[in-house]
């Protein structure tokens, strides 16, 4: 077993305003990283199109019915001062939930033993009815149900680590007891929510807020003392990662201290939690990360670990 790697081109055509820091350089700066020599042994797939049952698991119809009809046949219309709807962007939204279904189809079949979705936009502030913070769809929301719905399982477990709190994974499974959903992030900061005592209604959620400034041992240790003890006690039967890499330094949205050390060990730590409880399955899809150098060698730092792990 091995890594799967998926993305499609589809994920480049959805084009912001000029000067909004969710830009297709992101993706492509991930790609140009991603063909180093020593990745030539990820199996690499193109992201299918989510259907519509895939992305109305966890929204009503009518929330992708009102996107589809806001796309322009050029330039953008505004969701709010963030968020915007281009020609290509619902399409990419899409490839982004295929991606990960279909990684979770690859990792419970055993054809790899995990895998890593290189897609924008991202998903983690997208609440039930409430396209917000560059998102459109729940996408590792979706990756999850997938899993419960398509393959039978009963626990499956998120952690989130991208700067900003996943308001619309916790939206969306607020009420969901198969999945465990757990975060660290800056706070105060947007989207105003992650505090402590916001568990969801069967105590499922795990909230982990750090202050600004935080380093990588601060980080760490709300990992080791919250987090990973939580997820253990789930024994998940998958993984799900939202990767997102702007809690690190460098990156200009907030202000955190994490460097490629400090992802590296927490994708690490999540294998371990994998390998001991579903044979090292682990799913991780992109979130955020808005400093291109720093954004192309944290993905390129995460996705090595899984390489090495992938061959365990």
């Amino acid at each position: 077993m091995t890594t799967a790697l998926l993305s499609h081109h589809d994920c480049l055509d959805h084009v912001n305003p000029p000067g909004h820091p969710e830009q297709v350089a992101r993706l492509r700066a991930i790609n140009a990283a991603l063909e180093a020599e020593e990745f030539a042994y990820l199996i690499r797939e193109e992201a299918p199109l989510a259907t519509d049952a895939m992305i109305d698991r966890v929204h009503p119809p009518t929330h992708r019915e009102r996107l589809e009809a806001m796309v322009p046949n050029e330039g953008w219309r505004p969701i709010d001062g963030d968020t915007f709807v281009g020609p290509g962007t619902i399409r990419a939204a899409r490839r982004g939930a295929g991606a990960i279904c279909r990684a979770v189809d690859l990792v419970m079949s055993g054809e790899v033993r995990n895998a890593f979705c290189a897609v924008r936009p991202p998903g983690h502030h997208a609440e039930t009815e409430r396209a917000m913070g560059f998102c459109y769809f729940g996408t590792v929301a979706i990756g999850a149900l997938h899993a419960i719905h398509e393959h039978g399982l009963s626990r499956v477990a998120i952690m989130d680590f991208d700067v900003h709190h996943g308001n619309g994974t916790q939206d969306l499974l607020w009420n969901e007891k198969r999945v465990r959903f757990a975060s660290t992030h800056q706070m105060p900061l947007y989207p105003g929510s992650g505090a402590a005592d916001e568990v969801g209604l069967h105590g499922q959620i795990v909230n982990v807020p750090l202050p600004p400034g935080a380093s990588g041992g601060v980080f760490r240790a709300g990992m080791l003392g919250r987090v990973l003890p939580e997820l253990d006690d789930f024994a998940p039967d998958l993984v799900l990662i939202s990767a997102g890499f702007d809690a690190h330094a460098r990156d200009p949205l907030a202000n955190l201290n994490l460097t490629e050390d400090d992802f590296a060990w927490a994708t690490a730590r999540l294998c371990d939690l994998a390998d001991k409880h579903c044979n090292g399955r682990v799913v991780s899809t992109l979130e955020g990360g808005y400093d291109l150098a720093s954004l192309a060698s944290s993905v390129a730092t995460h996705v090595r670990v899984l390489m090495d792990r992938g061959y365990g």
